[in-house]
């Protein structure tokens, strides 16, 4: 008897592992704002069968920014991101290995990308040059780079040897930092890529040592991911965690939000033949994901758990009612399109905690109310009109 129970276990277990697939993997919400760093290996690895991976697997994760490296093939990269819906494309497009952003465009306007530290002679501290974006979320600006740092080495940092592979990435990070310390000082920036090194090395050795040392200006994100049990790492055929997210100062505090997360994607758990399956049709990397509540992005100097702004119903067809509470008094609630078109100014009267706001002149999509005291936004949120 004990050992039909156990056959039964057994199969119940794998009805379960592959009843699931891609429909049932989700990452993105409405709540948060989302990033993800991607190395989709030598893309497409598989010609048109990584394509429609790919595409599927973006649409899934359903993430506002992802920052994606090794396009090996830009047209087919350009051709998946056009069969996909709210997504647009921006690439380097160089001989090899392009690095890219697959960005929501319903969601995040970008105002300009480029390339940074080009034309450095061999040995340069970078493969290809680190690839930025700007743009602006839910009225608030940030600057992305993403990266694909130089591969292998012996685990030994030899800063006398400019060709040496940890040096190499060494010389990146003080480089990156660098550029943010100088350029970018008062920006929300988001550091990302195939940092293709481990944050847990010893000082001596550690490529990443420039941005730990200055704890009071930047983090890695993903920092527990690679002091935690080796499943959960992003190159699992090592295993190693290469791939990483680091931010600065100024999103600390949403980073330390409850709401917040980051996690290593484990897409082959959706898929019926599970790592060798996604290997052998999509990549050697798993996607590492980053989430932040919207509700505090871009705000500061104030206690967020005294701040409460929400709304019922979202979506809404006909009208929405606002509901707010605080310790400071607020002054409106403004409506902005997703292009940060403001296009209502509701008023806010003393000890009013709620107001009801008509929707059924407005298209439908995605709009997004701050509530304001005075000028200054203590909270937004997104709202959905159908």
């Amino acid at each position: 008897m004990s050992k039909l129970f156990v056959l039964i276990g057994l199969f119940l277990v794998n009805l379960v592992t592959f009843a699931q697939s891609l429909d049932d993997l989700d990452f993105g919400t409405a709540t948060t704002f989302d990033v993800v760093t991607w190395n989709i290996e030598n893309f497409p690895k598989n010609d048109e069968v990584t394509m429609s991976y790919v595409a599927d697997i973006l649409e899934a994760i359903d993430a506002d920014i992802f920052a994606v490296q090794e396009i090996s093939d830009l047209e087919a990269f350009q051709y998946t991101i056009d069969n996909l819906i709210n997504y647009d494309a921006y690439y380097t497009t160089n001989e090899y290995q392009n690095l890219a952003y697959v960005v929501k465009s319903s969601e995040v306007q970008v105002s300009a990308h480029y390339e940074i530290y080009t034309g450095i002679s061999y040995p340069s501290p970078f493969t290809k040059p680190p690839f930025v974006i700007e743009f602006t979320y839910m009225n608030t600006d940030f600057a992305l780079i993403n990266n694909h740092y130089k591969c292998c080495g012996d685990g030994i940092l030899d800063l006398d040897d400019l060709g040496d592979e940890e040096t190499r990435r060494y010389y990146a990070s003080v480089l990156i930092k660098d550029y943010i310390d100088t350029n970018m000082a008062d920006k929300q920036v988001i550091v990302v890529g195939d940092l293709n090194d481990v944050l847990t090395d010893s000082v001596e050795n550690n490529v990443f040592q420039a941005f730990i040392d200055d704890s009071d200006n930047y983090v890695f994100a993903d920092m527990e991911i690679a002091q935690g049990s080796s499943s959960n790492w992003s190159f699992p055929n090592w295993p190693s965690h290469l791939d990483h997210i680091l931010i600065t100062n100024e999103l600390f505090d949403e980073l330390d939000n409850a709401n917040s997360s980051i996690e290593t994607i484990k897409v082959e758990n959706y898929l019926s033949n599970g790592w060798s399956e996604y290997d052998t049709n999509v990549s050697d990397h798993r996607p590492v994901g980053l989430k932040l509540p919207v509700n505090t992005i871009g705000i500061a100097d104030y206690d967020l758990t005294s701040i409460q702004f929400y709304n019922y119903p979202n979506p809404a067809s006909a009208h929405t009612t606002f509901s707010f509470k605080g310790q400071t008094e607020f002054s409106s609630i403004e409506i902005y399109t997703h292009t940060g078109q403001q296009i209502a100014n509701l008023p806010i009267h003393a000890n009013q905690n709620s107001l009801v706001w008509n929707t059924t002149h407005l298209p439908k999509g995605i709009y997004f109310a701050s509530l304001k005291n005075n000028r200054e936004t203590m909270a937004s949120l997104k709202l959905v009109i159908i």
